[in-house]
């Protein structure tokens, strides 16, 4: 019975044992590979992102959920980078057309200002038929602006009641002029103030009939602007019936910056340049330089006048001005393009690419100056030689915003939301 018992022990330990021979060694295997694949999965692992949209990350390829662009490896560049850097994917820059510029110091080459305008009528010459009594609009003899009038050319008829007495008046005392030659006198004269000629009242009083639609004739020469009246309407005297411009001289009014105010002066030099005659240069001088700024548009009126015996400038024709300035920049005076700042109010910034060799970028504020010739002085925050963004400056904003870095309306840095993060959320 004894020998049974220490039979069937040795039998299960040696059962035991052949078990862990043949399973142990399995499972610590098992485990060892496991674990072993598992650290190789995560090593090998990478993420994938958006070139547009660089807050999409996924764990494989697909396609963007925002925009439905392929999606791209993430690249793992912001290892060494400073705080306030961040890193572009190439692709992105290329689909965003971002271009930078080496910025150097300027040779004082083309050292001129340039300003946009229009042709406007010169106010000083426009001048305005007014109706000198009370009455009705009979006819027009000027029917649309643009038209050429000389002076004494009639303009209308009006009928004028008043008008008619006064005629009655004069026929009466020219009868009694030599017994009562002062009421004579007064009722000439009182024609005179409604801008009767004394051809005119010699006519009346010479006929003894009564005129009862009265012609109206220019005062001046030149091109009707505008019609202030139809045919029909009632009018009081001193009322406006046209606008008679004298466009032998016109003006070229221009809008400067801000900035550009301080390089300009009233009897300047400007050269001036129409589309309709690109071979042709027009020579004026400042005349005018508004003292008040226009609050909206953030610009000055600057006004020129032109001599325009033929005809050629037209009110309303687009031009643009050049001034030659006195040179105020110094060899070691940096000018970058009007493309490369970005403006916060108070604050002027740019994208310094930091990296020569790789897409890194960082936010600068600089000190600006005077604006010349399509770019901007800047006084402090550039060096010679350092790299700017100068096209696609608002897209390199957006990445540094989506990355939390610090961004023209982000000075602190803070992560800015899509939208798609809380919808992302919501699943």
């Amino acid at each position: 019975m004894k020998k049974n018992i220490l039979y069937i022990g040795i039998a299960l330990i040696g059962g035991l044992m052949a078990g862990y021979l043949i399973f142990g060694g399995n499972y610590n295997d098992t485990t060892t590979s496991a674990t072993h694949d598992h650290n190789q999965e995560s090593k090998s692992g990478e993420m994938w992102t958006c070139s547009m949209h660089p807050q999409i990350l996924q764990p494989e390829p697909g396609d963007c959920p925002i925009c439905g662009m392929d999606l791209i490896p993430m690249e793992s560049g912001a290892d060494g980078l400073a705080e306030d850097q961040f890193k572009m994917s190439k692709n992105a820059l290329a689909l965003a057309d971002i271009r930078t510029t080496k910025v150097g110091y300027s040779t004082s080459g083309d050292n001129s200002l340039k300003l946009s305008g229009t042709i406007e009528e010169n106010e000083k010459a426009v001048a305005t038929q007014a109706s000198y009594f009370d009455g009705r609009i009979e006819k027009l003899f000027v029917n649309y602006e643009g038209e050429e009038v000389s002076i004494g050319q009639q303009l209308a008829t009006i009928y004028s009641p008043e008008l008619v007495s006064a005629q009655q008046e004069l026929i009466t005392a020219a009868s009694l002029k030599e017994s009562q030659p002062a009421l004579y006198t007064a009722v000439r004269n009182k024609l005179k103030l409604w801008k009767l000629s004394e051809k005119q009242i010699g006519e009346i009083e010479k006929s003894g009939k009564v005129r009862e639609n009265f012609p109206v004739y220019a005062n001046v020469s030149g091109t009707v602007s505008e019609i202030m009246v139809e045919a029909g309407d009632y009018i009081k005297q001193g009322s406006p019936l046209f606008k008679i411009a004298d466009l032998n001289t016109v003006w070229a009014v221009f809008d400067a910056y801000e900035n550009q105010v301080s390089l300009l002066k009233e009897g300047q030099n400007i050269e001036i340049m129409t589309k309709a005659y690109p071979d042709k240069k027009f020579n004026a001088k400042i005349s005018f330089i508004n003292p008040v700024l226009n609050s909206a548009t953030r610009t000055v009126e600057v006004r020129a006048v032109l001599n325009n015996p033929k005809g050629e400038l037209k009110p309303g024709m687009f031009v643009s001005g050049s001034l030659r300035l006195a040179s105020r920049t110094k060899d070691d005076t940096i000018i970058i393009p009007e493309s490369a700042v970005l403006w916060t109010g108070e604050r002027s910034v740019i994208y310094l690419k930091t990296d020569p060799d790789n897409p890194v970028f960082e936010l600068r504020e600089i000190a600006l100056g005077d604006a010349i010739n399509g770019g901007y002085v800047v006084l402090s925050g550039l060096q010679n030689g350092d790299e700017i963004v100068t096209n696609g400056t608002f897209t390199v904003d957006a990445a540094a915003q989506l990355q939390g870095k610090k961004s023209m309306m982000n000075q602190g840095g803070e992560k800015t939301t899509t939208g798609h993060e809380v919808h992302e959320g919501m699943k």
